[in-house]
């Protein structure tokens, strides 16, 4: 099974930026895409953007313009490059993917935004 490690996480002042990285190992047979997700404290797990196989990347409405996914050219790493920081972007950040009908996570970094 394909295993993810997250880093990159820090605290950043409102305005500020951050790179987040996504370590992937294990096996990636049958993985169409990742995703980077996000979960702030008594909120649910919500998608921030995903990159698929092909390179199309899609975002979540409150980070586009803001947020970029790519990856190396390998599929080693996926990175989210997070510009303009607010606040309210606050949570643990995590890579995500389905593979073979199970969901996988890694176990996230920690983004705090300062006002």
């Amino acid at each position: 099974q394909v295993q993810f490690v997250e880093s990159g996480g820090g605290l950043v002042q409102a305005g500020g930026s951050l790179r987040l990285s996504c370590t992937i190992s294990g096996n990636t047979a049958g993985i169409n895409g990742i995703g980077w997700y996000r979960q702030a404290p008594g909120n649910s797990r919500e998608l921030v953007a995903g990159i698929i196989t092909s390179g199309h990347t899609d975002y979540a409405d409150f980070v586009k313009g803001r947020f970029t996914i790519y990856r190396d050219n390998a599929w080693n790493t996926v990175y989210l490059q997070m510009n303009s920081l607010k606040p309210e972007d606050t949570a643990v950040y995590y890579c995500g993917t389905s593979q073979y009908g199970s969901h996988y996570w890694g176990l996230g970094t920690q983004v705090t935004v300062s006002s």
